[in-house]
């Protein structure tokens, strides 16, 4: 049924229609409306058999939702940027325990400074909890990966991450299709759990292990993630037929035949990128977009197929590792190491900041013209707040223009107090 209804909503009624029977909520912006909206469908009848749990903290909220995916339950619950981080000793046990969560992640910035606008430093920073982590390009494909994510989580005994862009999307009002309940019911079984607690049989789960198998128990997890590719790819076929929509997958090429250049990125931002590059192809720009949609398990294999033979890449990274060069980057690299293909990042989009049409061709002018030397270069960044900043420090001045890493590390070499 088409609505033309805010984001949040649309995640609700996903969510409601995939029959959860517990929902773990805790209000953080901007992700407050989704389980707001949920809590409104409990009341009014229109989710049924379902226990929803006002907690006292997004702490609590992980581990209720712990508690009741263990017990049997299928479990959902949503955060966003320090909330994430305040869950995070939970988030690591679900994975740890094979359970089948799924959240939202309404992606924000992380503090300080305080920021509660996007990017996706705190999707990024749970990057090595053992969940699945699902990109959303729109709020259509947000509705739909919801109720892919609960196929595949309870499929592969893993928990799932949806990560939609917090404020982009999350408030955004635009025209959705929200299938029928008699489809999603086709879709998705009613849940069977394979282990949980029973009073009736008891056992034990998350018990302590020591040195003789818990490399073992970790190799078993990544094992779980490498099976979760193909299950990825199949559920979203399976999806796609269902529907007739192209949500979903591993990997998404757009206008990439032909291109001397293959711009990487993940989120709303592909949007801005699509429109922008249909109106270059029509000056002659060669350039494809490949937009990642499963950033873990990284899909090593679908990435390499999708960059083929061109040897010029370009991620775009609204993340970054303090002290490192990239995140999403070096996986990118890795997936064509040994092709000669070059792989560089570029930071953008950092707390909100628009990555707007212009920004998109000031990409796409460096790479064609090969002047992204560096691994990592900052684009869109504003010499006068630099400078004005580091006004006491003799020697160090930044140009207008795109900053390479080399440059900040010069400016440490120059600075003289």
């Amino acid at each position: 049924m088409l609505k033309q209804i805010e984001g949040s909503l649309g995640i609700a009624e996903a969510v409601a229609l995939c029959r959860p029977g517990a929902v773990c909520a805790y209000p953080i912006s901007p992700q407050t409306h989704i389980v707001e909206n949920v809590g409104k469908l409990v009341k009014e009848g229109k989710l049924e058999d379902c226990e929803f749990i006002n907690c006292e903290s997004e702490f609590s909220a992980m581990s209720i939702s712990i508690g009741a995916s263990a017990g049997g339950v299928r479990t959902y619950t949503a955060t966003a940027s320090q909330g994430l981080l305040f869950m995070a000793e939970g988030v690591y046990n679900a994975s740890g325990l094979g359970l089948p969560i799924v959240m939202t992640v309404a992606s924000r910035a992380i503090g300080a400074p305080i920021n509660i606008w996007n990017d996706h430093s705190d999707s990024l920073s749970q990057r090595d909890s053992g969940w699945l982590q699902l990109f959303c390009e729109s709020n259509q494909d947000a509705v739909d990966t919801h109720i892919m994510a609960f196929k595949i989580a309870e499929e592969v005994g893993l928990p799932v991450m949806v990560l939609m862009d917090g404020y982009v999307l999350t408030h955004a009002f635009e025209r959705l299709d929200i299938p029928s309940q008699e489809q999603i019911d086709s879709f998705l079984p009613e849940y069977q759990p394979t282990e949980y607690l029973d009073p009736k049989e008891p056992i034990s789960m998350g018990a302590m292990v020591g040195p003789e198998a818990f490399t073992e128990v970790r190799l078993l997890q990544q094992r779980k993630m490498y099976k979760a590719l193909p299950v990825i790819e199949r559920v979203t076929k399976e999806y796609r037929e269902l529907t007739g929509r192209n949500s979903g997958g591993l990997v998404e090429c757009y206008n990439c035949e032909g291109a001397d250049v293959k711009i990487v990125m993940a989120g709303s931002s592909v949007g801005t990128a699509l429109d922008e590059i249909e109106r270059l192809s029509k000056e002659g720009y060669k350039v494809g977009i490949i937009s990642l949609k499963a950033y873990r398990p990284f899909p090593y294999d679908a990435m390499r197929e999708a960059i083929g033979d061109c040897k010029n890449v370009v991620v775009v990274e609204r993340a970054f590792s303090f002290g490192a060069r990239g995140i999403i980057g070096p996986e990118v690299e890795r997936a064509v190491r040994g092709t000669g293909t070059e792989v560089h990042s570029v930071i953008a989009g950092l707390g909100g900041r628009a990555i707007l049409g212009s920004t998109v061709k000031r990409i796409a002018d460096l790479a064609l013209a090969h002047e992204l030397k560096d691994e990592v270069t900052w684009v869109d960044v504003d010499p006068k707040v630099l400078n004005n900043y580091l006004k006491d420090v003799e020697g160090v001045t930044f140009a207008d223009g795109p900053v390479s890493d080399t440059a900040i590390i010069d400016s440490v070499k120059n600075e003289r107090k």
